[in-house]
């Protein structure tokens, strides 16, 4: 499988490594790359190389303060990320040079037996940047003529003549591939922002389903149709405090008899200069001409007379009828999200059920030989992360979990699992690329789907795909979305290709996108966006350690995911944020209130 739950840290040392190598790559040889726009240059860093993924001075040791994934936890606990290694949260790189059988982008290995880079699995890992560089990269527009489809002999990217023997991680010799095309297999890989565009416009265009349910069963829904007031709010003049129902002018004579209360039908007339004692919300007399309020009045026991203790205005504290809206008015448009204020709403303006877009319908398929669904990793098994974390994500989002099920690493299990759904979306968890049991595209392709999106120019979860399955005449529209298998990079498919489209699936609006200066330095991907939680801290944002693709510590601690364009970003630049979908509305996020209780403690501050 392309990407494991579990992935230790030994796994990405080369991202490390890769960066370092791009460095020097720009630095000494002829014809290289130029250094992408706002990326640092080696060794100018903040604090120099202990920022920028340079190796540290041969002797020099790493575990530091500075260097809190270095063997040595920082003093003040402290785990955001603060420019030390902001790529991957990981451990310093070594001063191996990575294998040219490596992903220089990506630190990546192939599997063993594998064949690397083919067409059909541009994320496959063995030739070095593979499906890292976009496809507007000077380098990769400027060759085709020379060596069509393809880098030309010697690019300084490749690290080997092609007609050379190459070596793989084991150090064995092997040819190299004949028509491997790195540049090629980075043009299918699609920008992150038209990915996410790409998603949000096929949920709009859907057709979607709608249908009444009691306004209990509303909750969390999208509204169909505009929410009318089926009558005037109020319906009838009330009174807005406890206290005397008069008319004309003061004093007044005490009525005798029993007060007016609320859910009573109406009273008879109230003579002029008289006086009746009545409750919040019923119904005001005819011919009463204000309310005074309990604590406003002095009654004359031996008179039997009220006295006003304030000036008394015609019509003080009467809500008169139609004051907050009339019958036909429109009190919410079609869209809106029914929160408990809108089923309230509703129910004061006469509703009893409420059309609305029905729940995307989806179904998680969780792949995986490796995965136990109880106990402690054992034997080459790890826990299963993503099959009891998507699905609760899912209805964050909007949508109707029909199941989750865990199917392996069998290809006729898969096949038979999407060919069977009758969900508007599959979700699938690993097998996206191109090891020997990464069944997603084979079954894609046997099941006759149309691949709209193959892999997607983003860190983590760049081999997410997603794809329109084979129309049925007894079905509606169906799409699939393939998820990396390692936990961050699969929450990466989630916010990039599965919410826009159960956004537009479940008829929810758009969100508002919004900006924040990030307090710290942050490492960019050389080519591709980078999604980086963080937390808001003030009228800032800091990134958060623990980001690298097979973890989850960072993303259960963050208020949202920092999109970080290639070549970085420095301290102070204004970075879009994408909100999780329980980002809770606290003091923190406040501008002006980081020191409130609480907004400087926890685990990752």
């Amino acid at each position: 499988m392309d990407a494991v739950n579990g992935m230790g840290e030994d796994d990405l040392d080369g991202v490390e490594d890769a960066l370092a190598l791009v460095g020097r790559q720009t630095r000494q040889e002829p014809g290289a790359r130029p250094r992408p726009e706002g990326a640092a240059a080696p060794g100018h860093g903040p604090n120099s190389g202990e920022h920028t993924g340079e190796r540290p001075s041969p002797g020099s040791s790493p575990a530091t303060a500075e260097h809190p994934n270095s063997g040595e936890r920082p003093n003040s606990g402290e785990h955001l990320a603060t420019g030390q290694h902001q790529a991957t949260g990981e451990r310093p790189a070594t001063a191996r040079h990575p294998n040219p059988g490596e992903n220089q982008a990506t630190g990546e290995r192939p599997n063993p037996g594998e064949h690397p880079a083919s067409a059909e699995h541009p994320n496959s890992a063995s030739h070095p940047a593979s499906a890292s560089r976009p496809t507007t990269a000077p380098h990769a527009a400027a060759t085709p003529d020379r060596n069509p489809g393809g880098r030309p002999p010697g690019d300084a990217d490749s690290g080997a003549d092609p007609g050379t023997k190459q070596t793989d991680d084991a150090g064995t010799p092997h040819d190299p591939v004949p028509g491997s095309q790195p540049a090629a297999a980075r043009q299918r890989a699609t920008p992150w922002p038209q990915a996410r565009a790409l998603a949000a416009r096929i949920g709009r265009a859907a057709p979607s389903r709608a249908g009444h349910v009691p306004l209990g069963q509303a909750l969390g829904r999208t509204l169909a149709e505009p929410l009318n007031a089926l009558c005037d709010l109020p319906s009838f003049d009330t009174s807005a405090m406890d206290g005397w129902a008069v008319a004309g002018p003061g004093p007044w004579t005490i009525q005798e008899g029993d007060s007016i209360l609320a859910g009573h039908g109406a009273s008879a007339p109230l003579p002029d200069g008289a006086a009746v004692r009545i409750a919040t919300g019923a119904r005001i007399p005819p011919e009463a001409t204000a309310v005074i309020r309990s604590e406003h009045a002095r009654v004359d026991a031996g008179k039997g007379q009220l006295h006003a203790e304030r000036q008394v205005t015609h019509g003080q504290d009467i809500r008169p009828r139609s004051q907050e809206c009339r019958s036909g008015e429109q009190l919410m448009p079609a869209a809106s999200m029914v929160t408990p204020a809108v089923v309230g709403l509703a129910a004061a303006a006469g509703y009893d059920e409420l059309l609305v877009v029905a729940r995307p319908r989806v179904e998680v398929l969780v792949l995986g030989d490796e995965l136990l669904t109880a106990g402690l990793p054992h034997n080459g098994l790890i826990r299963d992360a993503l099959g009891p974390m998507i699905g609760p994500w899912l209805r964050a989002l909007g949508a109707e979990v029909i199941a989750t099920r865990r199917l392996g690493d069998d290809a006729a299990a898969l096949h038979e699992a999407v060919a069977a759904s009758d969900a508007d979306l599959l979700i699938t968890t690993g097998g996206t690329a191109s090891g020997p049991v990464d069944h997603v595209h084979p079954v894609l392709r046997k099941a006759g789907a149309e691949l709209l999106v193959d892999s997607v120019a983003v860190r983590p979860g760049h081999p997410m795909l997603l794809a329109r399955l084979a129309p049925d005449a007894g079905r509606p529209a169906r799409h699939l979305v393939g998820l990396p298998g390692n936990p961050l990079a699969a929450v990466s498919g989630l916010l990039t290709l599965a919410e826009p489209l159960l956004r537009g699936l479940a008829g929810r609006q758009d969100p508002v996108a919004y900006s924040v200066p990030v307090r710290d330095d942050v490492h960019g991907h050389p080519y591709d966006t980078r999604l980086v939680p963080i937390v808001h801290r003030g009228d800032q944002i800091a990134p958060l350690h623990y980001n690298g693709p097979a973890m989850l510590r960072g993303i259960a601690a963050a208020d949202g995911l920092a999109v970080v364009l290639p070549g970085g970003a420095r301290s102070g630049d204004e970075l879009e944020v994408l909100d999780l979908p329980w980002t809770p509305i606290s003091a923190s996020n406040v501008p002006g209130t980081s020191d409130a209780p609480g907004a400087d403690g926890g685990c990752f501050t």
